[in-house]
C-alpha cells in the first residue's frame, strides 16, 4: 500500500462506549503532518453518545461517516452480550464492508462486528471475560480466547483495550512500514511489537518475577540481535535451564525463543531497509541472519516479500 495515500479512519462510538477504547485509535491514528490520516469520531447519530464509566461522547458525525473511510474502529462497549447494535449501525457496517473499507473492532466491539455476520467462519478474538459469550452469541465465529488480535484482512479483532494499541500499531505497520510503526510506539510509551498470536495474559502458572525476568531478556536481546543468540545463551542470560526457558517462554510470547528472535531480525531489517541506503548482505550481516540469501528467506517466509520489494514500498522519502 502506498505510504503517501491519505487514509480515511472513522471510530464508531456506540452506546457504553469504552473511554480508553475510543481514544486509542483516535491518538494512534491522529491527523498531523507526519500521519497520512484523516480520524473522525462518529455516531449512530450526531451529538451526544453516552459512554461507559461515566464519561459521555460528543460526536460530530453519524453514519454516513462509514461510506468515506476506508478504516472503520468500533471500539468496545459496556454489555455486548445483552443487545446487538440498531439495525442501521449494522446495515452501514455491512455496507462499509462491501464498499472495501476495513472493519477492526477493539475489545467487545468485536460483538457489533459479529452481529453483521462478516465474522461468520472466520477466526476472531475479543477481551477474555467476554470470550464465551461471543461463541454463544454468534456460533459461527471461531472464537480464539488466546491472542491479542486476529488479523483476518478486511475484519480484525483484539482483545482487551491494552490490545487495541497492538492492533492499531499493526495495521501501522502495514500502511507505513516498521519505523513509523514504531515512531508512533515511542509517541504512546507502548511496546514497539506484540504479535497477535501471543497471549493475552500470562498464564498463573508463570509466576510474575519470571515474566519480569523474561521481558528484560527479551530487551537484552533485541540489543544484541548482530551476535549469536542460541537457546542456551538466552536462558542462561535468564539464569534458569534451556528446557524452562523455552517451555515458559513460549507460554509468555506464544513463540519459541529462536522464533521470536528471527522475527526480531526481520523486524530490525525491515526498519534498516526503510530508514538507510545499506545492502541487503550488509544490513543480513548487522541483523545477525549472515547472508542475503538467509535474509531473503526467511524475510519471504515471515512476510511473503522480499527485502528489495519492501524497501521499495516503505523506503522513506518514496
Amino acid at each position: 500500500m502506498s505510504a503517501s495515500r491519505l487514509r480515511r479512519v472513522a471510530v464508531l462510538v456506540l452506546d457504553g462506549a469504552k473511554p480508553l477504547d475510543v481514544g486509542i485509535p483516535a491518538q494512534v491514528f491522529t491527523t498531523r503532518a507526519s500521519m497520512p490520516y484523516d480520524v473522525r469520531l462518529c455516531g449512530a447519530a450526531p451529538g451526544l453518545v453516552a459512554g461507559g464509566d461515566g464519561l459521555s461522547y460528543h460526536v460530530a458525525h453519524g453514519l454516513d461517516t462509514l461510506a468515506w473511510a476506508d478504516i472503520v474502529f468500533i471500539p468496545g462497549y459496556r454489555f455486548p452480550d445483552r443487545d446487538d447494535p440498531a439495525q442501521a449501525v449494522v446495515d452501514t457496517l455491512i455496507a462499509a464492508h462491501e464498499r472495501g473499507a476495513r472493519l477492526a473492532a477493539i475489545s467487545t466491539g468485536a460483538f457489533a462486528l459479529a452481529a453483521t455476520g462478516l465474522l461468520d467462519g472466520r477466526r476472531a478474538t475479543t477481551h477474555w471475560h467476554y470470550t464465551r459469550a461471543l461463541a454463544a452469541r454468534h456460533p459461527l465465529v471461531r472464537v480464539d480466547e488466546n491472542v491479542l488480535f486476529v488479523d483476518e484482512d478486511s475484519v480484525l479483532t483484539s482483545a482487551g483495550a491494552a490490545s487495541g494499541i497492538d492492533l492499531c500499531l499493526h495495521i501501522l505497520r502495514g500502511d507505513l512500514g516498521v519505523a513509523a510503526s514504531n515512531h508512533a510506539a515511542r509517541r504512546l510509551v507502548a511496546a514497539p511489537y506484540r504479535s497477535g498470536g501471543q497471549a493475552q495474559y500470562v498464564p498463573r502458572s508463570v509466576p510474575e518475577p519470571l515474566g519480569e525476568r523474561f521481558a528484560a531478556t527479551r530487551e537484552w536481546a533485541l540489543r544484541r540481535l548482530g551476535e549469536p543468540l542460541t537457546l542456551e545463551t538466552l536462558a542462561r542470560q535468564a539464569a534458569v535451564s534451556p528446557r524452562t526457558f523455552s517451555r515458559r517462554f513460549v507460554e509468555e510470547t506464544g513463540y519459541t525463543p529462536m522464533q521470536w528472535v528471527m522475527r526480531a531480525r526481520i523486524d530490525m531489517a525491515r526498519e534498516l531497509l526503510e530508514r538507510s541506503q545499506r545492502g541487503v548482505e550488509q544490513i543480513a550481516a548487522d541483523v545477525g541472519l549472515g547472508t542475503g540469501a538467509n535474509l531473503r528467506l526467511h524475510f519471504q517466509r515471515i512476510l511473503g516479500t522480499t527485502p528489495s520489494e519492501y524497501r521499495r514500498t516503505f523506503a522513506q522519502g518514496e
